[in-house]
């Protein structure tokens, strides 16, 4: 019987698929392990053979867990709201349900095919109603807390109002807006009900408030940063600009403090802390107030230098900045307005980008120097960001770059703060304390001087010490359709919840999928959408994160419908202990993930800080692209002529991208090629040695370079367990490599091998009882050491590279031994499990699933060398190697060799002079 993968790998699906071999339950007493892949979102295209090989990965050591006797939770869902079926639905009037379904479906297909060992009834769906309800949930539980800075946690809301009650906001510490009230427990009684509400939305930790947001006109909805690149939407492509509106945010800068701290608690790569640790930004400093007598008001600059303050020149504001419409004259208003208009079209990730640009407004306004009390002007600048720091810097030309520059372009007074006016020097002098114009703090050292300047500010009341983070609060809405309605209406403009019972509330049916013709989302098109008949609900929708946001728990326990997941499940599975996914999601969906962890946590329902104990990055596979070379008429037009790769250098060619499936070890199929478009038709070509070799490059893999490999091609071909192999063959997990199919019949041809070490010359079944030899102890015991190795420290790649070792010294060593190799098919079954299934099953073990059969275990003293294969040397020239044990001592050892025929013989009859015995490295002879 020959190894049919196709046969082979559909009976092995089924059985797992009939059996729910991989369903996990919490009712056990082994210990748990729970693996995790990042939610993927169904695209039309499907899977390309870049896209599992995080969750080959995953399977691969979720497998391995079970043979070592973890109850491990392997789920999989899909995360399927989203802008690209939404963005179908407006082009085709398709809901976007349907073709979410046709998308899981097809993705679905080809899971199944590459035999992942998913606990299939946990699956979930994030635009499920029975899923969404509880997305729906947790942001009423945001809505309901506050952050308490003295407790250092979110608290209900409930608290808050008590305290209000009783003692007013005095004592109150919280993370909330900069423009709280002052009040008595009697001011907050005689409040109306508006009141009340408008104060506690300061508070909240999910609230509306008016946000500088990222506004895409093409696609009518607010994107977050980093779904914007280089000022177009990451999908589609559209112009973005900065737009004011009302927005939900949440409050994530409340856990600023935290989201670092529990950096240092997770085993995660560096490269990604780092990144989440400059997303967040601390910053110890001072907030500075620059007053502006004419207007009544103050301008707040938050600085990190404030020993610079004596160097101030001039006021730069963000042009979204609230004071700009009040501060700018009417002598400058055109010009103001025109330069906001400019910036507007500019991403913020743009506008910190651009270094080398200057550009900027005058307001016509004045504001005081906090401690000399010289005039400065007042300027807007796209280089400073509304929603970082207070949307103000005090400009330092003589200490800051970009000021520098600014100053120097619109001929701005630049003030010393040193001895030297070069800018470096100035900045290295400050710290020596050496200042001119700084009357007290002259002569100072550094931290004395900030100390004198924070106090001096302080008795002025313009100023104090304060911690800032670069991170801003999440915008959470999103003017579209396809998301999870928010659970608010509006009654006399203020937001209020639906009750628990109500949940979910569902997305309405409309008529299109675009925004109203009044400019409202999507939902204002739902006729008769509202709350109780009267109140009108929120029309935006959550955004892409929100769902992707705590589905690890939905995991645990996904048919309960009385709560997003059990006590009991939560407290058995707690927290995610390995998760494998792109490191793209580093500020986005990682971050959000850690935010929402930490409220659930607070509010009582885990007991978990992290979310995720240890993390991995796959790396990508990239396409390795083919081309073949149009050659090209004097007039540089092309001509229907290809030239192969070894003589284009004889013509004037110009590289076309050809479709990598129909080439094989780089010679081109010339047939399919001239099947595969009308103008190839009749191309002619010009070959070398009768074939057609093309050209290759790596690059990213996509459709527009055509060089996406499908991986039911590979599996068809080849097989499943043939794929997984040869993914993790290519090279370490966290590398990017590129895929090259011209070596996967190598990783085919060792499958074959490996069948073959179960089988005799015809292909019956060769199975022997016999006890194995000390070489075959051997070789399966540096397997089983070396994959348990290999795979505890994710080291797959050379993992393969063992198997193929070990199976070469078996076949050599004509084994055929049960006891060996029904341990080797163990080993082998996490990467490749239909065939170990199958062979499994053909030694006899009847009783379920390779699956659950024991690791073997490890026996060093299979590995010790009892021993060795001493060269021999005579006169110092290596004749001969002669195998001795390793415990015999110098004499026997001797006696041993000079008894030696074949020693005797080098040694031509003439007498022993010397014999030198290095034990375990060499017999010399001298004569």
């Amino acid at each position: 019987m020959e190894y049919n993968h196709k046969s082979i790998e559909k009976k092995w699906q089924a059985f797992w698929a009939k059996n729910a071999t991989f369903k996990t339950s919490e009712s056990t007493e082994k210990p748990k392990y729970y693996v995790l892949d990042m939610f993927p979102y169904p695209s039309g295209a499907g899977l390309h053979v870049g896209h599992p090989l995080g969750y080959i990965a995953s399977d691969i050591f979720s497998r391995y867990k079970r043979t070592k006797g973890f109850n491990v939770l392997h789920p999989m869902g899909y995360d399927s709201f989203g802008l690209p079926a939404e963005q179908y639905a407006i082009q085709t009037g398709q809901h976007p349900s349907i073709t979410t379904e046709a998308n899981i479906n097809r993705y679905r297909e080809q899971m199944d095919n590459i035999g992942f060992s998913y606990d299939w009834s946990r699956e979930i769906r994030t635009s499920e109603p029975d899923y969404y309800k509880w997305t729906q949930w947790i942001f009423m539980q945001a809505f309901n807390a506050w952050y308490d800075k003295k407790e250092d946690r979110a608290v209900p809301i409930e608290q808050l109002i008590t305290r209000f009650e009783n003692t007013g906001s005095q004592g109150i510490d919280a993370e909330s807006d900069e423009d709280i009230s002052v009040f008595t427990a009697e001011d907050w009684r005689a409040f109306s009900e508006e009141q009340q509400q408008q104060e506690l939305l300061k508070y909240r930790l999910a609230y509306l408030r008016e946000s500088t947001v990222n506004w895409c006109p093409a696609l009518g909805t607010v994107l977050a940063n980093d779904e914007v690149i280089n000022g177009l939407s990451e999908r589609g492509g559209f112009p973005v600009e900065q737009k004011k509106m009302m927005q939900w945010s949440m409050r994530i800068t409340a856990y600023a403090d935290r989201l670092l701290r529990g950096l240092d608690m997770i085993d995660w790569p560096e490269p990604l802390i780092e990144m989440q640790r400059n997303w967040i930004g601390k910053s110890v400093g001072a907030l500075v107030k620059f007053p502006v007598p004419q207007f009544d008001t103050d301008i707040e600059v938050f600085t990190t230098r404030v020993d610079t303050i004596f160097g101030v020149s001039f006021i730069v504001l963000a042009p979204e900045h609230d004071l700009v419409a009040s501060l700018t004259t009417e002598s400058q208003r055109e010009e103001v307005e025109n330069y906001i208009h400019k910036t507007s079209k500019k991403s913020e990730l743009d506008r910190m980008a651009d270094t080398k640009t200057v550009s900027g407004a005058f307001t016509g306004s004045y504001a005081k120097h906090p401690i000399t009390g010289e005039d400065v002007q007042i300027w807007i600048a796209d280089y400073v960001l509304a929603g970082y720091g207070t949307g103000a810097v005090m400009a330092v030309p003589s200490g800051d770059q970009r000021d520098y520059l600014f100053a120097k372009h619109f001929n701005l007074p630049i003030v010393a703060i040193s001895d030297s006016q070069n800018i470096d020097e100035a900045a290295d002098a400050n710290k020596d304390g050496r200042y001119i114009n700084s009357g007290f703090i002259n002569g100072m050292s550094y931290a004395e001087a900030v100390d004198a300047l924070i106090a001096k500010l302080g008795e002025l009341g313009l100023g104090k010490a304060k911690v800032n983070f670069r991170m801003r609060d999440a915008i959470f809405g999103r003017q579209r359709y396809w998301g999870e309605p928010v659970p608010v209406f509006f009654k006399n403009g203020l937001p209020y919840l639906i009750k628990e019972e109500e949940l979910p509330l569902l997305l309405p049916e409309v008529d299109k999928y675009l925004p109203t013709e009044s400019g409202e989302p999507p939902l204002g098109r739902a006729e008769g959408w509202k709350y109780q008949d009267e109140y009108e609900y929120e029309l935006s929708t959550m955004p892409g994160w929100a769902g992707s946001s705590w589905y690890w728990f939905r995991y645990m326990d996904p048919q309960n419908r009385e709560n997003f997941a059990s006590k009991k499940a939560i407290d058995y599975w707690k927290s995610v202990d390995l998760y494998i996914g792109g490191s793209e999601h580093a500020t986005g969906h990682l971050l959000y993930s850690r935010f929402w962890n930490k409220i659930l946590k607070d509010l009582g329902y885990h007991n978990e800080e992290e979310p995720f104990k240890k993390l991995i990055n796959q790396g990508m596979i990239q396409g390795r692209s083919s081309f073949v070379y149009r050659v090209l008429d004097e007039e540089g037009r092309g001509t229907n002529t290809y030239v192969s790769l070894g003589l284009k250098d004889e013509y004037n060619t110009i590289p076309l991208h050809v479709d990598v499936n129909i080439v094989h070890n780089d010679v081109l199929n010339t047939e399919k090629f001239k099947a595969s478009r009308p103008d190839f038709e009749h191309a002619e070509f010009v070959l070398e040695d009768g074939k057609y070799i093309c050209g290759t490059e790596v690059e990213k893999m996509s459709k527009s370079k055509f060089n996406v490999v499908n991986p039911d091609d590979i599996i068809g071909q080849f097989g499943a367990d043939t794929l997984r192999l040869y993914e993790m063959f290519l090279g370490p997990l966290e590398q990017a490599k590129p895929w090259n199919t011209n070596g996967i019949e190598g990783v085919y041809k060792f499958l074959r091998k490996v069948w073959r070490l179960f089988h005799d010359a015809e292909g019956n079944l060769n199975i022997s009882d016999e006890k194995p030899t000390k070489a075959e102890y051997k070789a399966l015991h540096k397997i089983i050491k070396k994959v348990e190795d290999d795979i505890e420290r994710f080291s797959f790649n050379t993992s393969v590279s063992a198997f193929m070792i070990c199976v070469n010294e078996l076949t050599d060593l004509n084994c055929n031994k049960r006891e060996i190799l029904q341990d080797l098919i163990v080993v082998l079954s996490s990467y490749a499990p239909h065939i170990t299934e199958e062979l499994w099953t053909l030694l006899g073990n009847d009783a379920g699933s390779i699956s659950y059969a024991g690791y073997p275990v490890f026996e060093p003293a299979y590995l010790v060398e009892s021993e060795f294969a001493y060269p021999v040397s005579i006169n110092g020239k290596m004749k001969m190697n002669l195998s001795l044990a390793l415990d015999l001592d110098q004499k026997t050892v001797e006696d041993m060799v000079l008894a030696n025929a074949d020693v005797l013989r080098y040694m031509d009859g003439k007498p022993l002079k010397k014999l030198i015995f290095v034990k375990g490295k060499i017999i010399n002879i001298v004569v």
